[in-house]
């Protein structure tokens, strides 16, 4: 005879779980498509036996005891396979006979998450809903009867500047004394933000690269995508779409063996290279590639070993301070491609970021800064570095801003601003909050990853499983089971609709203003909020 299961602590019941299978035994076929889909193997097909009373027919015979036995869908409660609520299996059921749903009662499961006394990493970005940004209003309406402010009978172009912003006689004179004059790119105010290539699947990048490539040379639309660490297919360094990318280098320095040999054979400069010292989601923490992702191909292109984790140190470990790190390394990087390329810093948004701020504008050589707030998607980090640590983008960024109000420099340095923009859908408006906040430019990649591959994470926890490579819809996966269900050329399509998007509602939100041929950087006047206190601190008007 079979013994019990033993009880254990760990032990959980379907109840303990936050996202129970509601399954419906009469309309299932047990086509077997849910069980084969579900990433992280949270249901089985199982055999049931079900006691069943038959009634007599008269009071004087017994009331028999019948059991049947029937196959069905089982969910499975050990911790290490609890459903994560990406309704997989509700996508490919034929007869929605199944579902997941969440139980936010169900608390008993946060005990559970480190199993072998290890604290629960995840991918995603923290477990709320609320967005200061959403809250800001556009209330400096311009009542001219201009056809220009007409977004729908005017076409202007939205575009930035992605380099040190020099005057003509500052440009002068940095040729005559170093014989280059820094370089400056005129590019889209919205830039993919950084996810490197074993961070997202093959089909994933290549589905972002086609969309850029068509957005440029078909569109006229200058966007650019920020490569993350983790260096570049070969084959792309040496293309020229090459020029389209922003190479990012951090602390790891994983994939920089490849694109330093690539140099010599490059076709086409990129548009800028961006060195990372912190991300938003977990500031003062490095990097992380769980081994899940590092397969063969991975490893060939960072120089590492296969199946080992990538995690990047905090900082960069040949340098002794930020001010060093930040000289040294923009310094480094302009000599590499002959003082062509503009060279920027990456930090996360933190109390210190003004000293940051104060450095780069005493070095004639930073093109901008990068300031990635709290609210950051990442590929892996700990629970407790993405709820309780890091700093608001919108009041970080105004300080910044205002700083280089102060020393003249609002209009040389160019601030890109990151960290939850469209966190809950509203893309166009929180950029353009945060460029009037002083922002030039916006980064965003959690929002391209739910828009254009159809990510299913969200806030509330659901998915995030990006970081053990289990992704269901193949975005952030290195299985060729998995990412071949992501078509690239999808993808790019979907890429491309959600850039136009952007464009027209942009549009319809800085034209009203009276902004129809330059963005509103740093146009405070023109926001309002009915929250007193954010008001204050923001320096903005307060309404009700």
């Amino acid at each position: 005879m079979q013994s019990a299961r033993p009880i254990t602590p760990s032990t959980l019941s379907v109840t303990d779980l936050p996202w129970q299978i509601d399954w419906d035994k009469d309309a299932c076929t047990l086509c077997g498509r849910c069980t084969t889909v579900c990433p992280v193997n949270a249901i089985e097909l199982g055999v049931f036996r079900k006691r069943q009373l038959a009634t007599a027919p008269s009071l004087v015979e017994k009331t028999e005891t019948k059991f049947s036995v029937f196959y069905g869908i089982r969910q499975r409660t050990d911790p290490a396979y609890r459903c994560v609520g990406c309704g997989m299996c509700n996508m490919v059921c034929p007869n929605n006979a199944i579902k997941p749903v969440s139980k936010p009662e169900a608390i008993t499961h946060r005990f559970h998450m480190n199993r072998g006394g290890q604290p629960r990493t995840r991918g995603g970005r923290r477990n709320t809903n609320e967005s200061l940004l959403d809250q800001l209003k556009f209330i400096r309406i311009s009542m001219l009867t201009d056809p220009a402010l007409d977004a729908g009978r005017h076409e202007f172009e939205l575009r930035t500047l992605l380099g040190r912003v020099q005057s003509p006689e500052q440009g002068l004179t940095a040729i005559t004394e170093n014989g280059w004059a820094p370089p400056v790119r005129e590019i889209y105010p919205l830039v993919i933000g950084s996810m490197s290539f074993g961070a997202l699947s093959p089909n994933m990048w290549e589905g972002l690269i086609m969309g850029v490539t068509y957005l440029n040379e078909e569109l006229n639309m200058p966007v650019r995508f920020c490569t993350g660490e983790g260096g570049c297919p070969p084959r792309l360094l040496r293309s020229r779409f090459i020029k389209y990318v922003i190479l990012q280098i951090a602390s790891g320095y994983f994939g920089w063996d490849e694109i330093i040999r690539s140099i010599p054979e490059m076709v086409e400069d990129p548009c800028a290279v961006e060195i990372k010292y912190g991300q938003g989601a977990k500031p003062g923490d490095g990097g992380l590639l769980m081994w899940y992702k590092v397969n063969k191909l991975i490893a060939a292109i960072r120089g590492v070993p296969e199946g080992v984790s990538l995690p990047s140190p905090p900082t960069h470990q040949t340098k002794y301070s930020i001010e060093e790190a930040v000289a040294k390394m923009i310094q480094s990087m302009y000599m590499a491609w002959g003082f062509r390329v503009p060279v920027y810093p990456k930090i996360s948004a933190s109390s210190t970021s003004m000293a940051v701020l104060n450095n780069l504008t005493r070095n004639p050589y930073a093109a901008a800064l990068a300031i990635d707030g709290e609210d950051g998607g990442t590929g892996a980090a700990y629970n407790v570095s993405m709820d309780h640590m890091g700093h608001p983008i919108a009041s970080n960024l105004r300080d910044c801003y205002l700083n280089l109000v102060k020393t003249g420099s609002q209009n040389e340095l160019p601030l890109i601003a990151g960290g939850g923009i469209g966190k809950n859908g509203n893309l166009a408006a929180n950029a353009a909050a945060l460029i009037m906040l002083g922002a030039s430019m916006v980064q965003s990649g959690k929002y391209m990853m739910q828009a254009a591959a159809g990510c299913l994470g969200t806030e509330g926890d659901r998915c995030n499983i990006c970081n053990i490579g289990m992704c269901p819809k193949g975005i952030t996966s290195q299985d060729p089971r998995l990412y071949r269900r992501l078509d690239p050329e999808k993808v790019a399509e979907r890429l491309v609709d959600v850039y136009l998007g952007f464009d027209m509602e942009m549009r319809k939100t800085l034209a009203p203003l009276g902004r129809s041929t330059t963005l509103p950087i740093g146009m405070s006047d023109a926001l309002g909020i009915a929250d007193k206190d954010a008001a204050e601190r923001l320096q903005i008007k307060y309404v009700v």
